[in-house]
């Protein structure tokens, strides 16, 4: 195999059955692609009582200069029904020039062009003033615990430091060269319980059903916009995602209600200062008697759930410019900047450098039947390549 050819890269990472947490061969295949161009790899174990192991890869190649990390992730959501697929979802096969499998877009793709691209360097000579790395993780489609965070962490200790990062995400939603991800909005999860007092339905009187209070409370959460957007990110979103009672009786008013909710915040809002408005608004709808004529405030207790994804944007102007610059090149577009869109491993990166996100097009990516156009992998490593020369001829320059 030669790894000039991202298809026939992508086809190898798509044969390992690399489901979180499983390694599947995926790391190691990397790593036997990688040190034949120059790069020195390590594996490294991310490890959390209560959570499987995840193994990850570190690798590096060139010792000094301008330092430009490639960040993505091997492993992938499970298949599903594999009888749903047309081609087995860890096949590779390629028809009418699509390749179809798990994770052909999300995200190993990337990956297998970044590398054909790097190769494609390699193999004309040419002398890059700086390193690049990889750092590959096998735990961003899990919890996200024993992955890139640990990684970082782990190479940092280990005197590794990092100019600017690229991750292979795929950010484009119809065509390639429609959008570069310059920020991600932050991430909130609560879960809102309201605790009433059970009772019959036929004596409402000797009860205080929760669900009364609980729709006015969500209505706090979801009828007032958080806000109206900034020039760089949409709105702030809330949506409630469960309602429940664990009540199975229909003539049973229930003791307690629970409701999850997500918020998706622009950087109007910091989590805390999210976490005050959220609370207030609840306090003001707890005493609201509309729908509880008579009655207290209603009791209720908000819990966070996991850890706050934390908004940020990339303000790098050498780094987003030569991306944009590199997709116009190859493609003729002039990508849009965005920070739409869910969160990434980004959200760990852009602590130790500045960090960009930019990969194939996302429109079968965890679906029955993800495929690829083996065109797109061509494209997507020209940019690639044209993206690497541009970064580092400036970084030279400076």
């Amino acid at each position: 195999m030669t790894v000039t050819d991202p298809v026939r890269v992508l086809e190898t990472l798509v044969r390992c059955p690399s489901v979180t947490p499983e390694e599947g061969g995926a790391l190691s295949a990397l790593e036997a692609m990688l040190k034949p161009l120059g790069f020195s790899v390590e594996r490294m174990v991310g490890r959390e009582p209560g959570t499987p192991d995840v193994e990850n890869l570190y690798a590096r190649r060139g010792s000094d200069g301008p330092h430009l990390m490639f960040a993505g992730h091997t492993d992938v959501v499970p298949p599903g029904n594999e009888a749903s697929w047309r081609h087995p979802p860890f096949a590779a096969e390629i028809e009418d020039g699509l390749l179809f499998g798990r994770g052909t877009v999300d995200m190993k793709g990337g990956i297998a062009c970044f590398i054909a691209a790097v190769a494609r360097l390699v193999e004309k000579g040419h002398a890059l003033p700086g390193s690049i790395s990889l750092l590959i993780t096998g735990d961003e489609e899990g919890p996200g615990i024993n992955g890139t965070e640990k990684l970082l962490a782990w190479a940092r200790e280990r005197g590794e430091h990092w100019d600017a990062s690229l991750v292979g995400e795929p950010t484009n939603p119809d065509a390639l060269g429609d959008m570069i991800k310059v920020g991600r909005r932050g991430s909130l999860t609560g879960r809102l319980t309201v605790t009433g007092t059970q009772g019959h339905v036929a004596y409402p009187h000797l009860a205080d059903n929760p669900l009364r209070a609980m729709t006015a409370m969500l209505d706090a959460l979801m009828g007032k916009p958080l806000d109206d957007g900034t020039d760089l990110f949409p709105p702030s979103n809330l949506e409630v995602t469960s309602v429940d009672t664990g009540n199975t009786a229909t003539n049973v008013i229930p003791e307690s209600v629970s409701a999850t909710f997500n918020i998706r915040f622009n950087d109007i809002w910091s989590a805390q200062t999210l976490k005050a408005e959220l609370n207030a608004r609840l306090k003001r709808a707890a005493a609201d008697d509309t729908l509880r004529p008579g009655r207290d405030a209603a009791r209720f207790n908000v819990e966070w759930l996991g850890r706050a994804s934390p908004v940020f944007l990339t303000r790098d102007q050498r780094l987003s410019g030569s991306l944009a610059a590199a997709v116009e090149a190859v493609t003729g577009k002039v990508p849009a900047l965005s920070t739409t869109g869910g969160t990434s491993d980004a959200r760990f990166i852009k602590d130790y450098c500045p960090v960009v996100e930019f990969g194939l097009v996302g429109q079968t990516m965890h679906k029955v039947d993800e495929h690829v156009p083996v065109a797109d992998l061509e494209t997507l490593t020209e940019i690639y390549g044209h993206f690497i020369e541009r970064w580092f001829a400036l970084a030279d320059a400076r």
